[in-house]
């Protein structure tokens, strides 16, 4: 419990590159329509969706990203102090098909869980 109020405590909002991101393709998505408008007024009201998705597909994959690194270092502390310091040495000193392996199955996990959540939310 210490360790969600430690993280939780007000004042100490800390703007990484990921909510940084994330701010960014939300303000993006909210005006991208009133730009297309302003560019070209004949634009049909699809255009504006599409161009909307690809900026939601984007915020989509930021803000799973960024809720999974809180929910790692709310509730695993010792693993995402790990990972920043110590997974680069030990997976550099793997062999090359260890690493591809490794790689391959980490990407694939986290497309899969995000293509469901996608599907989810779609």
């Amino acid at each position: 419990m210490k360790a969600i109020q430690k993280y939780l405590q007000p004042g100490q909002i800390t703007l990484s590159m990921e909510y940084t991101g994330i701010i960014l393709s939300v303000l993006i998505f909210i005006s991208i329509p009133y730009a297309i408008r302003m560019v070209d007024m004949s634009a049909a009201p699809i255009d504006p969706g599409i161009y909307s998705a690809i900026i939601l597909a984007v915020s989509a994959i930021l803000i799973f990203k960024a809720g999974t690194w809180w929910i790692i270092r709310v509730i695993w502390p010792v693993f995402a102090e790990y990972s920043v310091q110590y997974f680069e040495f030990n997976f550099k000193s793997l062999h090359s098909l260890q690493k591809v392996l490794i790689y391959l199955g980490f990407y694939l996990a986290v497309f899969y869980a995000f293509v469901i959540v996608l599907a989810a939310l779609i």
